[in-house]
């Protein structure tokens, strides 16, 4: 794994991959380079324009790229299942959870539930469920969800994900990123009952300069929060092209293992694909399943071929 690097990739070609949150920062930088090794690949985007803005940068940097954009609004869980019952392919090989908002000002999805939770977890788990027919049926699939090593700040709160009692933006992004590892915690260990070969692995960026650090202050109308954190971005941060590295290692690299989690070598803050330390709660069983319950519950996906 050491001094892994884009040119690392293996050769996709025939390979289908979804990449969710695909029109900019790690999800664009992962599409484009899945298709420079001939993946075909769909950019799943809730803005059609930016999507459509996407896919052409992409291919004019990857001519001949394979590279479509569906529309796919993770806080609208009517919208993941447009998207899913839509999907034209029988196969898929490769599903990236990578979309996600980070501490922004409270506010809730079209279903209700706490905007973060219900985007970085709960969108994410009802897309997997309604494409996992499709992942199932190719050999070699992958499931990779994108986490951070904010986790470590909060596990979950069981009796409420949806942050009712008291709302604490930080808090509520670390719930949602350790609901995303238990996730992949729970999902590898059912596909391991069934024996799927389906791998489910977690991934992170580190610290990666995109605008996920900018949309809470602005949304919030914090100018001098906004301007500092572009200022982190400048000074501290590392490319996209870097933080999408560990990503792509976990969707594409041989022998990557069920429920591992990869991140930046160097503190888990920059450098090339390494494993990465997670929270010892991300690895308990009795909260996956419990989170599992809980999620099916919210969404009513129930992932009938891996039940145990």
């Amino acid at each position: 794994m050491s001094g892994w690097n884009a040119y690392d990739i293996p050769d996709q070609g025939g390979r289908v991959a979804v990449v969710t949150g695909a029109n900019s920062g790690l999800g664009y930088v992962t599409a484009r380079e899945l298709a420079r090794r001939g993946a075909r690949v769909v950019l799943a985007c809730r803005s059609e324009a930016r999507g459509v803005a996407a896919v052409e940068r992409l291919r004019s940097e990857v001519p001949g790229a394979q590279a479509e954009l569906r529309r796919l609004d993770l806080g609208d869980l009517g919208s993941v299942r447009e998207f899913a019952a839509t999907f034209p392919d029988d196969r898929l090989d490769l599903l990236v959870n990578n979309a996600g908002v980070m501490a922004l000002p409270y506010g809730t999805t079209v279903d209700g539930f706490e905007t973060q939770f219900g985007v970085n977890h709960l969108g994410h788990f009802a897309l997997t469920g309604l494409l996992l027919p499709a992942l199932l049926g190719t050999p070699g699939a992958r499931v990779v969800t994108v986490s951070s090593p904010m986790h470590a700040m909060a596990n979950i709160d069981i009796g409420d994900l949806n942050s009712e009692r008291r709302y604490r933006r930080w808090i509520a992004y670390a719930r949602s990123k350790t609901a995303n590892l238990l996730f992949t915690h729970e999902l590898a260990r059912r596909l391991a009952a069934q024996g799927a070969e389906v791998v489910a692995a977690a991934a992170h960026p580190g610290y990666a300069d995109t605008n996920l650090q900018t949309a809470g202050p602005r949304m919030s109308g914090r100018r001098a929060g906004e301007r500092l954190m572009r200022i982190g971005n400048r000074v501290f941060a590392q490319s996209a092209e870097a933080g999408a590295l560990p990503i792509l290692y976990a969707a594409t690299a041989p022998g990557v293992r069920p429920d591992s989690f990869t991140g930046p070598s160097f503190a888990g803050w920059r450098g090339s694909p390494a494993p990465s330390w997670r929270a010892p709660w991300t690895l308990d069983d009795r909260a996956g399943e419990l989170l599992w319950g809980e999620s099916a519950r919210l969404t009513g996906v129930r992932y009938e071929a891996v039940k145990v």
